[in-house]
Order: structure tokens, then C-alpha cells, then sequence
């Protein structure tokens, strides 16, 4: 009915029934319970009254729910960690009836962003670009992007953004290349200029879809190759902590220690994630996990001595 009442200078009763299919005393009834509700309408009586918004007022807030406000400032509160979004925000909160405002700007403070660490050091730091690179997606538009693969130089390439993710506190570019489909981590980029060209979207593309196979990928990368060992009982919560999903305890060793099962990208690196619990956990198999283990000890005994 809000909406109906923003694109007519003032209307009838009769209008507003005819146009929603209802019953002229239902009209009336929802135009009297949005005045009550703090929507300025107001009616005029007599020879060409009718209904209008007092001044012609506008909002692009109108039909939202008590629990829709609270969920958007919920959301909205925390990610305010400029200027310009805070201000977002307090525009929002002016452009919601008078009844709704204060359950909105109660929930847009519920939160609170911290954008630092435990050390104090900035979690924003290593993503100079991700505005420039919003933009580039929203406004589709291709860019010359600067990156730096793990131990390799900056180059550029030119890419066709396609939008953006975030996992596990890092943020991610999808780009189509001349390599097909890739994921970049927002780290490692160096430098974004927009080519003015227009970005050409694979036909059907969705961003969800893409993301969701794209980690399906790399999860199967993380968790190639298996690494089985023994671990006394009481470092059973350090490991839960520290492998997370990695670890699956599979059984009691008949000595009482633990059967583990150690997922990673390489046996190697499996090891070497281990290698700081020291005799709390065994590593039993596959040879090559041992043997890194061994080569691994005596660096560390040629570093600091014997103890």
C-alpha cells in the first residue's frame, strides 16, 4: 500500500481498494494503522481529498518488518567502519517510520568490529585493493591486475572480475582469465587498474556455485594425503584445536594411547605440523612421514645442541 501511495500524488479509498483487491473498510483500516505506525499519510477531506505521503515524502525502506530492520542493522552496524558507511547508516535509520527506529539503531550497535588482532596488528592491512576491486565487479569492468603467487614475483594480468569471497578471515577475487576460471587472494595483489573494457561473464555463471567448487577443489587438496600415528590421551584437546577437521581419532592403541588419522596436502607438511607436540604423539606411518620427522630433529639438534 506504501508503495502504491509513492507513485500517486494522492488517492481515493476506492483507489486503494480497487488496486490491492480489497474491501474499501479494509482500505481505510491499513491507511489508518500506517498513519498510527508513524508512516507519514494523512487524508483530506471534501471535493478532491483523498490519501497522500505529507510533502511527497519518500523512502526505499518501506514494507520491512520489525524483524527484517533488526536483521539488516545487525548486519549493517559491524561492517560500519568508515565514515561514509556510518553515515549509510544513519541515513537508514532516518528513512525507517518513527516506530522502527529505535529497535534499528539498537541492534546496528549490538556489535562491534575489531579490526585487529590479538598482537594488535591491523586484519585489514593485507587488503588495500578490495575496494577497487568491488568496483571493478560491480561496475563490470575488466582490470590489469599486479599479483604475487606464493614465492613468486608480481606480474600482471589481465582479468574479467567476477566477484568476491571471504573464508577463514581471507578475501578472495573470482576472475575469468585466458586460463579459465581462477581464485585470487586479495594478499597477494599488488596493484588494480581498471581497463575500461567490459567484463564478459561465462554464460550461466553464478558466484555462489563457482565459490562452492572452487573450495570443493581446494579441500580435496587440503586433506590429499593421510598420516596415522599415536597420541597420549591428554593431548587429545590440543590436537582437536590445533588440526580441527584434519584429525579423526579412530580407536584405543592397546598401550591406552590414542589412534589418529592426520589429513594434509603432503605428507611432509602433515609432519612438520606435528613435529611440535614432540613424544606426545607417534607417528607410525607412512615411512616417509617418519622420515621428515627424523631429518626435521636432528636440524633442530644441530641448531641448539643436544639437551
Amino acid at each position: 500500500m506504501l508503495l502504491y501511495l509513492q507513485t500517486r500524488p494522492r488517492v481515493t479509498i476506492a483507489e486503494v481498494a480497487a488496486e490491492l483487491e480489497v474491501s474499501e473498510r479494509t482500505a481505510r483500516r491499513d491507511l489508518e494503522a500506517l498513519a498510527t505506525a508513524g508512516v507519514p499519510v494523512y487524508s483530506q477531506r471534501g471535493r478532491g481529498g483523498g490519501w497522500s505521503l505529507v510533502g511527497g515524502a519518500r523512502t526505499d525502506l518501506t514494507g520491512l518488518t520489525s524483524d527484517e530492520v533488526r536483521a539488516l542493522f545487525l548486519l549493517a552496524g559491524p561492517a560500519a567502519t568508515s565514515p561514509e558507511l556510518r553515515t549509510v547508516v544513519r541515513k537508514l535509520i532516518r528513512a525507517l517510520p518513527a516506530p522502527l527506529r529505535s529497535a534499528a539503531e539498537a541492534a546496528s550497535q549490538a556489535n562491534v568490529h575489531d579490526g585487529t588482532d590479538w598482537a594488535h596488528a591491523p586484519v585489514t592491512a593485507e587488503r588495500p585493493h578490495l575496494t577497487a576491486l568491488q568496483r571493478a565487479v560491480v561496475d563490470g569492468v575488466q582490470v590489469r591486475l599486479g599479483y604475487a603467487g606464493p614465492g613468486k614475483p608480481a606480474s600482471l594480468r589481465t582479468v574479467h572480475p567476477l566477484g568476491l569471497a571471504s573464508k577463514a578471515g581471507a578475501d578472495y577475487l573470482l576472475a575469468d582469465t585466458a586460463h579459465g576460471l581462477r581464485t585470487f587472494r586479495l594478499s597477494r595483489v599488488t596493484s588494480v587498474e581498471p581497463t575500461g573494457e567490459p567484463v564478459v561473464r561465462p554464460e550461466g555463471f553464478d558466484l555462489a556455485t563457482a565459490w562452492r567448487s572452487r573450495t570443493a577443489r581446494m579441500e580435496e587438496r587440503m586433506h590429499a594425503q593421510t598420516v596415522h600415528a599415536l597420541a597420549e590421551p591428554a593431548s587429545r584437546a590440543v590436537l582437536e584445536r590445533v588440526l580441527g577437521a584434519r584429525l579423526r581419532i579412530t580407536g584405543t592403541h592397546p598401550d591406552g594411547r590414542l589412534e589418529i588419522e592426520v589429513d594434509g596436502p603432503t605428507v611432509e607438511v602433515v609432519a612438520e605440523r606435528l613435529a611440535g607436540l614432540g613424544r606426545r604423539v607417534e607417528v607410525v606411518a607412512p615411512p616417509q612421514a617418519r622420515t621428515r620427522l627424523a631429518a626435521l630433529a636432528q636440524e633442530l639438534a644441530a641448531l641448539y645442541g643436544s639437551p
